[in-house]
Formats: structure tokens, sequence, C-alpha cells
């Protein structure tokens, strides 16, 4: 069986809410990482309908995982633009 590799690194700071929220629904779901279930949620999140699009001068303590979302967001899917 082939094995896969990973080459890139990423790291992401959470608050302490953010990562018990992570925390929570890794455990809930038994998975066997932090690293894992921030790449299926990734996976579920890209592969949901539509995608959030940031306006410029957004920044990056705007987006949150369980509040504090960004102000300025666009909303796009098939059906086109919403505000």
């Amino acid at each position: 069986m082939g094995e896969l590799t990973r080459a890139e690194r990423l790291q992401v700071m959470l608050s302490d809410m953010e990562l018990a929220a992570l925390d929570e629904w890794r455990f809930t779901r038994h998975m066997p990482s932090r690293a894992s279930a921030i790449r299926e949620l990734l996976k579920r999140g890209l592969a949901a309908e539509g995608f959030v699009t940031a306006d410029r001068g957004v920044q990056s303590k705007h987006f949150g995982v369980v509040s504090g979302q960004a102000k300025s967001r666009k909303f796009r899917g098939a059906g086109g633009d919403r505000k």
C-alpha cells in the first residue's frame, strides 16, 4: 500500500474556546488526532455548498471558529452573490 506523505506544515493559533470546540468535536467522532480532525473539517468545509470570500482589508483576527466571524464577508454559491 502506498504511503501518504504530507510535505507542508501549517501552524494555526487557536483560543482556549476554539481548541475546546475542536477537541470536543474530535472526541465525539473518535478522531485519532487534532490534525486528522482539522483535515476532516477542512474537507467538509471545502465540500460544502458555496464558499466564503473575505473582502480586502479583513484581518485574520476577524475570523474565529467559535464566535467573532468577519464583519465583512461575501457569500457566494451556485445562485450568485449574496451579502
